[in-house]
Order: C-alpha cells, then sequence, then structure tokens
C-alpha cells in the first residue's frame, strides 16, 4: 500500500513525523513528571574539569559553530560516568541535528542513557529522541523499544508518542499491533486529530478486516467531514462490504459538496446509481462530465451512457449513443445493439441498417442477429427477406425452435399480401 520508510512514507507525510531536535539544555533542568512513589534523584553536575569544556562547547553551539562545539567535545575524556553520559548526550543532540548523521548520533545517545546516571529530564528527554531518531533511520524495531522505555521510565501517557509508536509498528510490519497505541492516542488527544484514525484504518485495511476498515472510515468523516478523501475513501470501503445503498449515498454527498473530482470516482458515482436501479441519473452523470471533458469522449464511455439509458427504458437516445459509439469505434457490437434498440422503439429501416452494418463487420452471434434482421423485416414488410434471415437463424440450435415457428407465420404473411417467397 505504501513504501516504508519513515521520510517519505504516505504515513509520514500525513503525520509530518519528521524528527525535531533540540539542542543540549543548559546544565540544571527540571525533573520531568515521574511514576507514582517514584523519588526523586539528586539532581547531578560535570565535574569542574570537564564543564569548562562543555561550556565552551556551548558558546561555539550558541555561535552556530556546530563543527567547533563538536571537536571540543570529542576531546574530552571524561573519568566519571555522569559526565561521560552528559558528554555523549551533548554530542549525540548535535550530530542528530545535521543531515545524514543520523547513526552516528544514536550510538552517542544510547552511550548516554545506557548507564541510567543523566538527571531524569536530561534521560526521559533521550529516550524519546531515541526513538524519534530511530524512526527517522529506519530502524522502526528499535524506535519501538525507546519509546516504551520512555513511557516505562516517565509513566507519562502522550498522545504524539502513542501516534508514533503506532507508526512504528506500521513500519515494522506488526500491523495487528497498531491498534492499542492508536486508541490511546485517539483517547488522549484533546482534539480529534486524523493521524491515529489514518494509522488504525491503514491497520484494518491492510489485514482485509473490512467492517472495521468501514468503522474507523466513518469515523474520520464524522470528525474531518472538510476532508474530501475520507468521504470517497469510505464510498469505496462500504463497496468492499458490499452496502451499496451507503456507498451510493456517501458517494451522493460527497458529489453534491463539490468533492469528487477524478474520473474514477464519477465512474464509480454512476455505477452506484445503476446498482442502486437508478439507470437515468447514471446516464445523465456520465455525459454531463464527458461535456465538461473529466470523461473521454470515446467509444467504450458512450456505450456505456448508451448501457445506462437503455437500462432506463430510454430507447431512442440509448440507440443515438451506440450509433455515436459504432461511428468512433466500428465495433459491430455496438452496431448490434444499436438495431436491437431501434427494432424496440420500431425504427424498423434504421434496425436493419445497423443490424446490416453488424453483420458485416463480423459480429460475434451472427445468426442471432439474423433473427433480429428477420424481425425487423417482417414489421416492415418485407417478407422475402425475413424469410431469408429466418434461414440463417435456423443455423444456430438455440434459436432453431424459434425461428421455426415463425418460418410459417412469414410464408402465410407472405401469401396474403400475394408475395411468393
Amino acid at each position: 500500500m505504501m513504501k516504508r520508510t519513515f521520510k517519505m512514507s504516505a504515513f509520514a507525510l500525513v503525520l509530518g513525523a519528521g524528527a525535531v531536535f533540540s539542542a543540549p539544555a543548559a546544565l540544571a533542568q527540571s525533573s520531568p513528571v515521574m511514576c507514582p512513589g517514584y523519588e526523586k534523584a539528586k539532581t547531578t553536575l560535570v565535574g569542574e574539569r570537564t564543564g569548562k569544556k562543555v561550556q565552551k562547547a556551548f558558546e561555539f553551539y550558541n555561535e552556530d559553530q556546530v563543527d567547533e562545539a563538536l571537536n571540543i567535545l570529542y576531546d574530552i575524556d571524561p573519568s566519571e560516568d555522569f559526565d561521560a553520559a552528559y558528554v555523549n548526550r551533548f554530542i549525540g543532540n548535535l550530530l542528530a541535528a545535521q543531515e545524514g548523521k543520523g547513526s552516528k548520533a544514536l550510538g552517542y545517545l544510547t552511550k548516554s542513557v545506557e548507564p541510567k546516571v543523566l538527571n531524569d529530564l536530561e534521560h526521559a528527554q533521550t529516550l524519546k529522541l531515541l526513538g524519534d531518531l530511530n524512526m527517522q533511520e529506519n530502524k522502526y524495531t528499535d524506535a519501538i523499544k525507546w519509546y516504551k522505555a520512555w513511557m516505562d521510565f516517565t509513566c507519562k501517557e502522550d498522545a504524539d508518542v502513542y501516534t508514533r509508536l503506532a507508526q512504528a509498528y506500521y513500519e515494522a510490519g506488526q500491523l495487528d499491533k497498531m491498534i492499542e497505541p492508536a486508541d490511546r492516542a485517539i483517547a488522549l488527544y484533546d482534539e480529534p486529530n486524523k493521524n491515529p484514525y489514518v494509522l488504525k484504518l491503514t491497520s484494518y485495511y491492510e489485514r482485509k478486516m473490512f467492517p472495521q476498515t468501514v468503522a474507523v472510515a466513518e469515523e474520520l468523516v464524522r470528525y474531518f467531514p472538510e476532508e474530501p478523501r475520507w468521504w470517497t475513501q469510505l464510498g469505496f470501503f462500504y463497496l468492499s462490504v458490499e452496502d451499496f445503498k451507503k456507498g451510493l449515498s456517501t458517494f451522493e454527498m460527497a458529489y453534491i459538496q463539490g468533492y469528487l473530482k477524478k474520473e474514477n470516482e464519477i465512474k464509480t458515482l454512476s455505477q452506484l446509481f445503476q446498482t442502486n436501479d437508478m439507470p437515468y441519473k447514471a446516464a445523465q452523470i456520465l455525459e454531463k462530465h464527458v461535456k465538461s471533458g473529466l470523461l473521454e469522449d470515446d467509444a467504450d464511455m458512450l456505450a456505456s451512457i448508451a448501457n445506462a439509458y437503455h437500462q432506463a427504458k430510454n430507447y431512442d437516445r440509448a440507440a443515438k449513443l451506440y450509433a455515436q459509439a459504432a461511428a468512433k469505434s466500428s465495433d459491430p457490437e455496438h452496431y448490434r445493439k444499436q438495431g436491437t434498440l431501434l427494432l424496440v422503439s420500431e425504427d424498423y429501416k434504421g434496425a436493419i441498417k445497423a443490424l446490416n452494418n453488424a453483420l458485416e463487420r463480423g459480429v460475434d452471434s451472427p445468426e442471432k442477429v439474423h433473427f433480429t434482421l428477420m424481425e425487423a423485416n417482417f414489421y416492415a414488410g418485407d417478407f422475402r427477406a425475413a424469410y431469408k434471415h429466418v434461414q440463417e437463424a435456423k443455423k444456430d440450435r438455440s434459436l432453431r425452435r424459434n425461428a421455426a415457428a415463425w418460418e410459417p407465420y412469414i410464408k402465410e404473411k407472405a401469401k396474403n399480401r400475394g408475395i411468393n417467397i
């Protein structure tokens, strides 16, 4: 359904999920909200020797001299675990903000949290950053691990993190695990956010769980009615569960609001009108958009419109459209359908001409066309021609009995008119 890359996947575009990385924070930081019963750890500061170099690096950073800041940090060889973790975190943050340095940044950031010696806020921020950065680097299983580590450490529930976690499960191919974090995100957002709904919908759709897909699509339309694509997607999902009435009502409402812009959407709306026994509306909608230029004015489209008018029992209009289709395609089947409809409309001369065109162009099952020509000629009063065509129609085993029944009737009518056949 979509390419599984974090930066360019369809869902990354929907979510706007490219990670944004902040610069290292000041040395003194407040504690995050932690798990119930957690005792706040004593704030640790870097040692004096390391602190001087860190401060110098921070000054270079503030002057946008990132390479100079990194060179100072690379040169530090801390002896204390906290100092080493802090420097690794500082380096990792700077590298994470640079194009193409994500993988290198991950190494430093991972080393900064593994000893679990950073101050609480620094540790929490780095865990979340590791999740985001692993997503950017397409390391989705690792992203899941770090997002969960952030949740376990902080005991916080964050709608955005749950949304990213659901996306990470998608990218990792663990579609069944997407639903729980998506549901938690939906519950936590203050205002409805489309992103967890989209992820949830994709999970169900790709697992072919169509009733559940429909339910999520209905929620998207309910909460985001101004977005055209949710209407059309819901309409198509109704078709997947064969709910053609709801499919039609959804597409028709989308059409009224001006949301149907694509050729396949208009064709689908027309098909739904036909499926729901409204062929005249089906024909009209196609004709309108052929005239507008959205639909191709070709033989196939003209034949589709003709078929809809035929179903609507508008035989004259259907016959004219089949004639136009035949003029473009020279397809014997179009001529045959035109001739059959002209016969129904009692235009016998027109029917005879169209049906002869079908025969001349090699129509399939010519005996059936001969049978129709027999009727057209009979009602036009040409009994000799009718008799000739009934002989050809008798060559088809499925028509033989009906044709044989017509034969004496034709002879009798001809005799009554003094015509010798």
